[in-house]
């Protein structure tokens, strides 16, 4: 057969070695390789294939630009000889891994001198005199750049256009000065604010555990204990002022708390061996036998404040809170295992020893609100809520009707607030704050603080529809202070006609007829 030409310079000859491999080589021709003779001779054409021949010509005919295309797109241009191919190398793998490349990243001055000896220019750099001097500021971005010359294949800067690039300049380091300035104040107050709150929680620990502790039922209602009780409890007394606050009407003992975790083991045991996921969710619901409804809490405690990964498994107190939920569900079987309670018992665990933690449970949700709720009495629940009306139209009463306007009943907001005491709902520094008071005022602060709330919002509230007054009372904004929130909890008066919360939800009780009217569409679903 008839040689071919010679490939024209810069052709990428890709060769299929493989499914998944091919290597990449560029024939090229160098004068130190030719003979001293001046010319190259023809080198004899290998045999190839009819294909490869029609393949060749298609490629030849269409001109250089077709492999121009491909090298400049998809191959780096390279100003050296090539090293001949290593035989060994598997080359570029499309399903592997990529051998370690041999050229290492240049330095910007190697970089810089080839780019000279390729061009033939060479950089000058501008002299000292031309460069900024003494400048006050130096801002770490671009912002600088608009005082440089440009390039020199460039038109040079007319001195207007230079004192306006100045102008610019200054303005923007003014710009940048002020907001510095303005986020070091911003910082510095912050920190103030930090180290004022530190004083105040030290001394008021100080008294906590030096005064009001070791005289706890003499000075537990002094106006002098209140007040300091509205501020916060420090965070070193909080568990211990808790469990006083709580009580232990039912007479738990840490020997009763082992021994119904011991029966909860029994019972997860007997689940595992026995009982297939889907009957333990069957038996779950069921409330002939609440104790099945242990096998529920592993579901529940993953969800349990997912952002601190405490209580997930693995966690440090994952463990501990199963343990204490269990042994709660074989104490109180006619109670059962309730969503919500998982975050009352982590709370209470993050401040209390285990057996301590479980006793505060079980008396705390022994109370008549928590009991009413977490045993889902529909028409204790609706007094409840109803109470909660009460006051709402008193103090909110622009809001209270454009709830009314939309049938927007409180079970649909109240519900996850009182199950989780806002420890789901509010940021966990201000729940424990609101838990804080609750422990000195019961029930009735927790509807109070769910007033606060919406007095808060109240404006944002106002100009919503059903569907996002619902969205944003569920999901509460994250960046709700404790200082916001108090101030509108104390703007909200528990008094109705001369009628506080207690005498308000007595006469409620006493009407039967009450609960029967005003339903609630989620209480009936």
């Amino acid at each position: 057969p008839a040689a071919l030409p010679p490939a024209p310079l810069g052709f990428t000859d890709v060769n299929l070695n493989c499914r998944n491999t091919y290597e990449v080589s560029r024939r090229r021709s160098a004068p130190e390789h030719l003979p001293h003779g001046g010319t190259a001779p023809a080198a004899p054409a290998p045999p190839q294939e009819p294909a490869e021949r029609a393949r060749r010509a298609g490629i030849a005919g269409a001109g250089s630009s077709f492999a121009e295309f491909f090298t400049r797109n998809f191959f780096t241009k390279r100003t050296k000889e090539l090293k001949p191919a290593v035989q060994s190398a598997p080359g570029w793998k499309l399903f592997g891994k990529v051998p370690p490349r041999e050229n290492l990243p240049k330095d910007s001055k190697i970089i810089q001198q080839e780019y000279e000896a390729r061009t033939g220019r060479m950089y000058k750099p501008p002299p000292p005199s031309a460069r900024r001097k003494n400048m006050e500021f130096e801002p770490l971005s671009t912002t600088a750049l608009i005082l440089e010359d440009r390039p020199a294949n460039l038109p040079a800067k007319s001195v207007e256009e230079a004192l306006r690039h100045r102008q610019e300049y200054d303005e923007m380091v003014a710009e940048a000065k002020k907001r510095e300035i303005k986020e070091a104040h911003k910082r510095k107050k912050i920190m103030r604010a930090r180290f004022k709150q530190e004083e105040n929680i030290a001394s008021a620990m100080v008294i906590w555990v030096n005064e009001i502790l070791p005289n706890w039922e003499g000075m537990r209602a002094t106006r002098r204990v209140r007040e300091l009780w509205w501020q916060g409890l420090p965070p070193s007394v909080r568990g211990k002022v808790w469990s006083l606050a709580v009580g232990n009407e039912l007479n738990i003992t840490p020997e009763l708390y082992e021994i119904f975790l011991s029966r909860a083991k029994e019972r997860w045991k007997s689940f595992s061996e026995t009982s297939s996921e889907n009957d333990i969710e069957d038996a779950g619901a069921s409330v002939a036998d609440r104790e099945a409804s242990l096998e529920l809490i592993k579901l529940d405690i993953s969800r349990t404040f997912p952002s601190l990964y405490i209580f997930q498994k693995g966690g440090p107190y994952h463990d501990l809170l199963h343990s204490v939920l269990g042994a709660y569900t074989c104490y109180r079987p006619d109670v059962g295992y309730v969503q919500g309670m998982s975050f009352i018992a982590a709370v209470l665990i993050l401040n209390l020893e285990e057996a301590d933690a479980f006793i505060a449970f079980a008396n705390l949700l022994n109370k008549p609100c928590q009991l009413a709720f977490f045993r889902v009495d529909h028409s204790m629940m609706l007094k409840y809520f109803a109470a909660f009306e009460v006051f709402f139209e008193e103090n909110l009463p622009k809001l209270f009707l454009h709830f009314k306007s939309y049938s927007l009943t409180p079970d649909i907001y109240l519900i996850d607030w009182i199950f989780t005491l806002y420890s789901k709902s509010l940021p966990l520094d201000l729940a424990c704050r609101v838990w804080d008071v609750f422990c000195r005022d019961g029930e009735e602060f927790l509807f109070r603080t769910g007033l606060g709330i919406l007095r808060l919002y109240e404006d944002i509230l106002l100009q919503m529809d059903f569907i996002h007054i619902a969205q944003f009372l569920t999901k509460l904004p994250e960046d709700i202070t404790s200082e916001k929130l108090f101030s509108c909890i104390a703007a909200i008066q528990m008094q109705n006609s001369n009628k506080k919360w207690a005498q308000v939800f007595a006469s409620l009780m006493k009407d039967n007829k009450e609960g029967d009217k005003n339903h609630s569409p989620a209480l009936k679903s």
